[in-house]
């Protein structure tokens, strides 16, 4: 969809996420050594880091937007892609490697229709794989936002995954 008046795409964005990241860029412009928390709380505000986004920021706080880019794709918690209501991590550390990680992975794989790094289209989830979650007793270990999910078996991921709307 483009806007009337010259044909630009119209923003994606809410009135209230317009209005907070204005807040946002206000409170921190001038301001040395900004960045990182820009970039979080623009990334809370949006739920990810559009190129629109990182670019209003660059401009803003008067920085490059090669060490924008170069910042949020450093730090593995920017994220560049909209993310799922729900994130699945399947950890893939030494204990749950050894207790069956890679059938886990597989079957939730297979149950979310999408493999790890992706959000399914209706962004109900998006899957990562970590590699330890620092419940190794409990291998292997499946979390689903703050969620726990320990000694998992394959049959048991698609009711876990139930379990979140």
């Amino acid at each position: 969809m483009a806007c009337q008046c010259c044909a630009a795409p119209a923003s994606e964005f809410t009135p209230e996420q317009e209005r907070a990241f204005e807040k946002l860029l206000a409170r921190y412009r001038g301001e040395k050594g900004a960045l990182i928390p820009v970039l979080q709380e623009a990334q809370d505000i949006f739920g990810y880091l559009p190129k629109e986004v990182m670019e209003r920021i660059s401009k803003e706080l008067r920085i490059p937007f090669s060490k924008t880019f170069g910042v949020a794709t450093f730090y593995a918690q920017f994220h560049l892609k909209p993310r799922g209501r729900n994130i699945v991590r399947v950890c893939l550390g030494t204990a749950c490697h050894v207790r069956g990680g890679a059938k886990i992975y597989e079957a939730t794989e297979d149950a979310l229709g999408i493999p790890s790094g992706e959000t399914t289209p209706d962004r109900r989830f998006t899957f990562e794989y970590v590699a330890c979650l620092g419940c190794c007793g409990l291998a292997p270990v499946m979390m689903v936002n703050e969620d726990t999910h320990g000694r998992m078996t394959p049959s048991k991921v698609p009711e876990v995954l139930k379990q979140y709307k």
